[in-house]
């Protein structure tokens, strides 16, 4: 990890890095000793390919330093990390010539791979958490639907009963039939309750004690009432 000569050590310790979009990349680098004139840079690829991430000299937008003046910590900070972030990286000590700058010593390289997104353990339990409570929620209706059904389908149905009139004497009684032309004047208007309510499922005629025979004269006919019992749905 550490590049030695004359003095001079460039410490570039980081293992590959994976880093989430929109999050913040830290590099790390450390050099020790005393080492030519020149510019400790960061670069991004190798040989031909090499791209300038930071030196000492230009601004870079998203580029910042951990340690701001620092002669031996170069780490640097990339904010807001996009998918072409993703690459190599070096740390590079370069000497200082009259042609410009050389390079001088080169660090070992760190590989960042970037990921769209990053599921961290709290939004992974959130998420498992949320999931269960739908299925709960998914059961619970369906169980309340099922036996919602079942009631519906185990409820008993009342179905209109045929109104009997039925009147006689005391003593006996006897079935009145319900034709227009036989029809007894007490089941009249039981006939037309049962067209205006359907609620009406039977209708018993009692008849009324006799009355005395004193008060009675001959040829009369004995009256008569009826008593209507309703069930209800």
């Amino acid at each position: 990890d550490a590049q030695v000569a004359q003095g001079f050590e460039l410490w570039q310790p980081q293992d590959p890095v994976t880093v989430a979009v929109g999050e913040t990349l830290t590099l790390t680098c450390t050099v020790f000793g005393d080492g030519p004139a020149g510019p400790v840079k960061w670069l991004k690829g190798r040989d031909s390919g090499d791209e300038t991430i930071y030196d000492q000299t230009n601004p870079f937008p998203r580029v910042t330093r951990a340690v701001n003046g620092s002669n031996t910590d170069f780490t640097i900070h990339i904010r807001d990390v996009v998918p072409e972030d993703a690459g190599t990286y070096y740390c590079v000590k370069f000497h200082r010539v009259l042609r410009g700058d050389m390079e001088f010593r080169r660090g070992k390289g760190t590989e960042v791979f970037v990921h769209e997104t990053a599921l961290i353990p709290g939004m992974v339990a959130a998420v498992v958490v949320l999931s269960l409570l739908l299925l709960l929620g998914l059961l619970v209706a369906l169980y309340m639907y099922r036996r919602k059904r079942k009631g519906q389908n185990q409820a008993p149905s009342f179905s209109p009963l045929p109104l009997r009139c039925c009147a006689g004497t005391p003593s006996t009684s006897r079935s009145v039939p319900t034709t227009s032309s036989s029809l007894h004047p007490l089941c009249a208007p039981l006939q037309q309750s049962s067209k205006e309510d359907n609620e009406i499922h039977y209708a018993d005629l009692q008849p009324l004690p006799p009355a005395p025979r004193h008060s009675r004269s001959p040829g009369a006919a004995t009256a008569e009432y009826a008593s209507i019992k309703v069930a209800a749905k």
